[in-house]
C-alpha cells in the first residue's frame, strides 16, 4: 500500500511538471501581451511593466523562475487586478466554488444510483421508462443551456428561488443542479446497465429464493459490487464539476474560482490562468487517487499492484 502511494505520488509529480510546462509555453507563444489592450500607455509605462513581471527576460528565465514560484506553491501578483496575489484569489474564492462543486457532486451522485436503482429494478415497466428518458435528457442538455432554462422558470417565472448572486443555501440550489444534471443522467444508465448484471448473478438468485425482498437484496448485496462502474467515474465527474462551474459560475454570477478563471483569460492574466490551472490540476489528480483507493474499500478482492498477498 505504502510503495503504491509513493508511486502514484512520484507520477503526480511527474503530471504537475507536464502541466506546467504545457502551461507556461501556451501562454508564451499566444499573440499580445496582458499590456496590449492598454492603449493609453506610454511604451516607458508598458516596458516598467513588462520588467515588473519579468516579461522582458528570456523565455528560459522566465520558466525556470516560474518553477521554482509554482515549487513553492507561490503562483505571483496577477497582472490586471491591483495588488492581487493569485494565492490570495484561490484562498478567497475557491472556498465558493468547493461548497458548489459538492453540493452538485452529491446531487449527481445520490440522485443518478437512485434513478439507476429504481429503472433496473423495474426493468421494461414504466418506472424504467420514466428514469430513461429522464437520464437522456441529462446527457443531452448542456449545463449552460440548463442553467438559463432554471432561471427562466423556476426563478423568474414561478419565483421560487433566485436566479443569481452568493448568499445563503437557496442561492446554490439553481447552479448545483444545472452542474449535476449532465452527470447524474451518466450515473443513472451505469447504475442501470450493473444493476442489470447483478440481477442475474447466482448470490442475488440466491437471496431471491430465501424470501428476501427487492429493497432488501438491493441494498444488502446488490448495489455494493453495482457501485464500482459509478466509482470509477468519480475521476470524470471531479473534472466535469470543475470545468462545467467554469461557465455556470458566470451565468448566476456567483463569487467563485471560475469567475475569476474566465476573467483572466479575456484580461490575459498569464498569473491567474497558469495559476488557477496547476491549482485545479492538483485538485484532478489527487482526485483520481482517491478513487483508486476507495475501490479497495468498496470491493476488498481489489488489490494494489505490490501488495502482500495472502
Amino acid at each position: 500500500m505504502i510503495n503504491y502511494l509513493l508511486k502514484r505520488l512520484a507520477y503526480i509529480l511527474v503530471a504537475l511538471f507536464v502541466i506546467v510546462t504545457i502551461t507556461f509555453f501556451l501562454m508564451r507563444i499566444a499573440p499580445g501581451s496582458p499590456f496590449a489592450s492598454e492603449k493609453n500607455f506610454p511604451p516607458e509605462i508598458t516596458a516598467q511593466l513588462n520588467a515588473q513581471y519579468g516579461l522582458d527576460n528570456p523565455w528560459y528565465v522566465q520558466y525556470k523562475d516560474y518553477l521554482v514560484q509554482t515549487a513553492k506553491l507561490d503562483f505571483g501578483q496577477s497582472m490586471k487586478y491591483k495588488d492581487r496575489s493569485t494565492n490570495d484569489m484561490i484562498s478567497e474564492s475557491f472556498p465558493v466554488s468547493l461548497t458548489l462543486g459538492i453540493e452538485a457532486m452529491l446531487l449527481a451522485v445520490g440522485l443518478g444510483v437512485l434513478i439507476g436503482v429504481v429503472s433496473a429494478l423495474y426493468h421494461n415497466k414504466f418506472p424504467d421508462y420514466l428514469a430513461t428518458t429522464i437520464a437522456v435528457l441529462g446527457i443531452s442538455v448542456p449545463s449552460f443551456i440548463l442553467a438559463g432554462l432554471l432561471q427562466y422558470f423556476i426563478g423568474l417565472k414561478l419565483h421560487w428561488l433566485p436566479i443569481g448572486g452568493w448568499d445563503g443555501f437557496k442561492y446554490s440550489i439553481l447552479p448545483a443542479l444545472a452542474i449535476a444534471f449532465t452527470h447524474m443522467g451518466f450515473i443513472a444508465k451505469l447504475t442501470r446497465s450493473s444493476m442489470l448484471e447483478q440481477n442475474h448473478s447466482e448470490y442475488v438468485k440466491m437471496a431471491r429464493a430465501k424470501g428476501l425482498g427487492k429493497w432488501t437484496t438491493v441494498f444488502k448485496h446488490t448495489l455494493r459490487n453495482a457501485l464500482l462502474p459509478v466509482v470509477t467515474y468519480l475521476g470524470p465527474l471531479t473534472a466535469g464539476v470543475v470545468t462545467g462551474s467554469f461557465i455556470v459560475e458566470q451565468i448566476f454570477a456567483i463569487p467563485g474560482l471560475g469567475k475569476y478563471f474566465v476573467t483572466s483569460i479575456t484580461n490575459r492574466d498569464y498569473t491567474v490562468i497558469m495559476g488557477t490551472t496547476v491549482f485545479y490540476s492538483i485538485i484532478l489528480l489527487f482526485a483520481v487517487l482517491l478513487v483508486d483507493i476507495l475501490y479497495s474499500v468498496i470491493d476488498p478482492r481489489i488489490k494494489f499492484k505490490g501488495a502482500k498477498k495472502s
